[in-house]
């Protein structure tokens, strides 16, 4: 069980901001060897209410759309570039994302998954450290060093964002089929196919 504690935030006091606006510190959720790790922003009113990421509506809209591509909640891991909740929803400041990027690095180091999957602007500009015009980046693939060690982090538009704008919608679930077919977890059948050729 060490391990998992690891991963798990219990105590932080680093933003005072988000220590004042947070009831709880949210933590990532998914097994700890998937392949797959969605990274969001930070937490809303209702994962701040129910200590999980992504519970809300962008929560089920994230669900469906991993089902569509042949995923489950249960396969992949998911967490946020900051683990309180920010006031009033504003984006997590600068400041903010430092001081909770070394639990992020090191739930990446201790995951070591295929591919990253970063959900809407501010994770994908946090991790790539550039900027990012996400609905025209989504679906593409980028190397990148997190701590020293190259990832690929596969650009997505937030789930929120079909929501609102439902040409989005396809948008974000070619952006899953592609994250789905690079983790290879489409292959049903205990990857039996592959080896055909051989």
């Amino acid at each position: 069980m060490g391990e998992m504690e690891d991963l798990c935030v219990t105590e932080c006091t680093r933003c005072p901001a988000l220590v004042d606006s947070r009831s709880r510190i949210v933590n990532g959720v998914g097994p700890e060897d998937a392949d797959l790790l969605f990274v969001g922003e930070g937490p809303g009113a209702n994962e701040d209410d129910q200590g999980e990421p992504f519970v809300g509506r962008s929560g089920s809209v994230l669900d469906d759309g991993l089902r569509t591509v042949g995923l489950a909640r249960a396969d992949v891991r998911i967490t946020n570039c900051v683990r309180c909740r920010p006031p009033e929803n504003r984006d997590p400041t600068t400041e903010e994302l430092e001081h909770c990027r070394g639990y992020l690095e090191r739930e990446i180091d201790h995951l070591d998954p295929e591919v990253i999957v970063t959900l809407g602007k501010v994770p994908s500009e946090h991790l790539l450290d550039r900027s990012v015009a996400v609905t025209k980046e989504a679906g593409s693939l980028e190397e990148v060093r997190i701590n020293g060690t190259p990832r690929r982090l596969l650009i997505c538009v937030h789930p929120a964002a079909t929501l609102y704008d439902r040409s989005q919608a396809e948008t974000f679930e070619n952006a899953l089929q592609r994250a789905a077919e690079l983790a290879d977890v489409d292959d049903s059948d205990g990857g039996q196919t592959r080896l055909d050729g051989f």
